[in-house]
């Protein structure tokens, strides 16, 4: 498996420093988790394509865009327009992810699939191949500062073997509950790209925190 990439969530970080936070850790993660929110999807409201165009302007980062609505593709257009890298929608959205997947790499998207906790991995197994990651929640969708679910965790290990068995490059993302205590048992079940928010965004030192999480799954670059 490749060397471990942190994904910070900018849910956590104080919004009225946002350029400033994400410019702290800059060198230190592998790129920027974004999550928008419809309030039907989740029941939660958060960000739009403005702030992540103005973000956008601060950073080169990698954005990883995880879209919590019921519409995303509706939106590929704007995320294109305001800077974002990876389009990751919900199979509960598209049982059939297909003909979005299309129109995701035409825009010149990275595509990618993410999973409720109680979502199994049989829903995203046939597409694979579409993906540039996979995203097993390991929470409930919607909010930050939950407690990790490791009863996910057997949907990581079935996503990293078939992504082993198929030769694929599919990045295996977790996202939830990510702390140092955590972090190895998703890295062992299989996960490479860690989300964090609180872990990193609430620490005192969050450059400290990222390092922290690095050497919890034996990796201490960066």
């Amino acid at each position: 498996m490749d060397r471990i990439k942190i994904a910070p969530s900018i849910l956590a970080a104080d919004f009225a420093r946002l350029g400033d936070e994400v410019a702290r850790i800059a060198d230190h993660v592998d790129m920027v988790h974004i999550d928008v929110m419809d309030g039907h999807f989740v029941p939660n409201l958060s960000l739009g394509y403005p702030v992540i165009r103005s973000l956008r302007a601060t950073t080169d980062l990698y954005f990883d865009v995880h879209l919590m609505t019921t519409n995303p593709d509706a939106y590929i257009d704007e995320l294109v327009a305001a800077g974002g890298n990876l389009f990751s929608a919900h199979i509960e959205v598209f049982p059939d992810p297909r003909a979005v997947a299309r129109k995701v790499a035409a825009a010149g998207l990275d595509f990618g699939l993410a999973l409720n906790p109680q979502t199994p991995y049989a829903a995203v197994e046939p597409y694979l191949e579409l993906c540039s990651q996979v995203l097993v929640m390991s929470v409930e969708p919607g909010f930050g500062g939950q407690a990790f679910m490791p009863e996910v965790l057997s949907k990581v290990e079935a996503a990293r073997k078939q992504v082993e068995v198929l030769g694929l490059s599919t990045d295996i993302q977790i996202d939830g509950g990510i702390t140092p205590v955590t972090a190895p048992m998703a890295y062992e079940a299989g996960a490479n790209v860690l989300v964090a928010g609180s872990a990193i965004f609430r620490q005192e030192d969050p450059v400290a925190a990222v390092k922290a999480l690095r050497a919890a799954v034996g990796d201490h670059v960066g």
